[in-house]
């Protein structure tokens, strides 16, 4: 039970990576905050989780709302005496090329992945120093936190971004025992990315299957996708690492997509 009684929030969590962390956060013996813009379908995960004999609540939480986020942070540490881990996985995708990208999505993709990250950050570093035990952050990046691909500069600057501020927080948190890390998966078969294959069908004027071999899988070593619980595993290494010893660090989990 690598997380007994540790408290959890993870973003995004009612879905995808971000459920996926949760249960097994879940079944390490932590107690999940299940964050999510849809305060009822986060409800379906913690009632699962809570069924199953662990511990979890749901909490609404846009993380693009300075006053929502610290609600619901301060809701959770009230429940349960603090905070000891943050995961920051909400997040969207838009495509387009650069000369036809709407500003207003570009605000929007940075908002979700920059904003809501700090936001988060920014709620829970108190917590965790109050406690005197530090904590770990988790940010979800991407392969597109070190590679670039076409339609994707938001993504990409976002996802670029995120290794910048865990840098920051790594050197700040330092001293009170706070973590920071970044997950760089590479395409997890989730709604987010079966949203993009017909996008990208469109935009590159292929087929959706070549989408897949050609554009999304086709760095990989064996032509796999990478799995939620591939990226569960690394954010369990993360959160219950004993020191301080991979702070600031980025792990890559992409089938050999990207290999540094």
């Amino acid at each position: 039970m690598k997380l007994q009684d540790k408290v959890c929030i993870v973003t995004g969590a009612a879905s995808g990576i971000g459920r996926e962390i949760a249960m097994t956060y879940a079944r390490q013996g932590g107690k999940l905050a299940i964050a999510d813009l849809n305060k009822a379908a986060a409800q379906v995960v913690a009632d699962e989780i809570n069924r199953a004999g662990g511990q979890a609540m749901a909490v609404a939480m846009d993380v693009t709302s300075e006053e929502q986020v610290d609600a619901a942070v301060a809701e959770v540490a009230a429940a349960w005496g603090g905070v000891d881990v943050l995961v920051s996985n909400a997040g969207i995708q838009i495509v387009h090329p650069v000369e036809d990208f709407p500003f207003a999505d570009w605000k929007k993709m940075l908002a979700i992945h920059l904003d809501g990250a700090f936001l988060t950050t920014k709620a829970c570093v108190p917590h965790m120093k109050a406690s005197g035990k530090g904590g770990s952050i988790i940010y979800m990046g991407s392969v597109h936190s070190k590679e670039a691909s076409v339609l994707k500069s938001a993504y990409v600057t976002a996802k670029h971004g995120l290794m910048g501020l865990c840098k920051t927080v790594s050197k700040e948190g330092g001293k009170f025992g706070i973590r920071a890390n970044v997950i760089c998966p590479g395409f997890v078969r989730t709604p987010l990315v079966e949203k993009q294959i017909p996008e990208q069908s469109k935009a590159l004027g292929i087929s959706e299957d070549d989408v897949i071999k050609k554009v999304m899988l086709k760095d990989t070593v064996d032509g796999e996708f990478t799995t939620v619980q591939d990226v569960a595993e690394v954010a369990l290494l993360f959160a219950s690492f004993g020191s301080n010893a991979l702070t600031g660090q980025s792990l890559v989990v992409s089938h050999g997509w990207f290999m540094q």
